[in-house]
């Protein structure tokens, strides 16, 4: 369902707006070559009015794409691209804003549905559609200042350090991922 964008058309407020924003700047079709997705809450209709776009790509040649990106993106306002390690893996995140969004572009060396940025949207996702009724107490406390996995977490009630990790394992474990 989430390889294109298609689905945001029929969406939410935001959720169309943000299809709008994407469409305008083509940045699906100028990103092909590394199978761009939109990630995070947006897609799965829990987004509030600051939600940024995420879109997550695999990146093998991280000197070119870093290329690509600033010259397609770096006249965009608060353009910032840096280089990370983020679980022992490199990174190129950029940031800019666009037509009221704040876009992150996040490359790295690993296929986008291997990503953990895909694997929580799958899971939270499944568990939107299983228990329907949650919706509105994970928005609720998003509200209130938690993150997304954590609020899934303290709803489902789900125990451990890590929600991020615990979200994970709990959806292995359901047969989401």
């Amino acid at each position: 369902m989430f390889s294109t964008i298609d689905y945001l058309k029929k969406g939410n407020k935001g959720q169309r707006k943000a299809y709008h924003a994407i469409s305008r700047l083509g940045i699906i079709d100028s990103l092909s070559d590394y199978d761009p997705i939109l990630c995070g809450t947006l897609p799965i209709g829990i987004n509030s009015k600051n939600s940024d776009l995420d879109i997550i790509m695999e990146v093998q040649d991280f000197q070119s794409y870093e290329k690509k990106v600033r010259k397609l993106y770096g006249n965009k306002e608060d353009f910032r691209i840096k280089r990370l390690q983020i679980r022992g893996r490199s990174v190129v995140k950029a940031n800019f804003i666009f037509d009221g969004f704040e876009f992150e572009l996040f490359g790295q060396d690993q296929p986008v549905k291997e990503q953990n940025a895909y694997l929580h949207m799958i899971i939270e996702d499944s568990i939107l559609k299983q228990f329907p009724d949650i919706r509105k107490e994970v928005i609720k406390l998003k509200k209130q200042g938690l993150k997304t996995e954590p609020a899934f977490c303290k709803v489902l009630q789900l125990k451990g350090d890590n929600p991020y990790e615990v979200l994970l394992n709990y959806g292995k474990q359901k047969g989401m991922i």
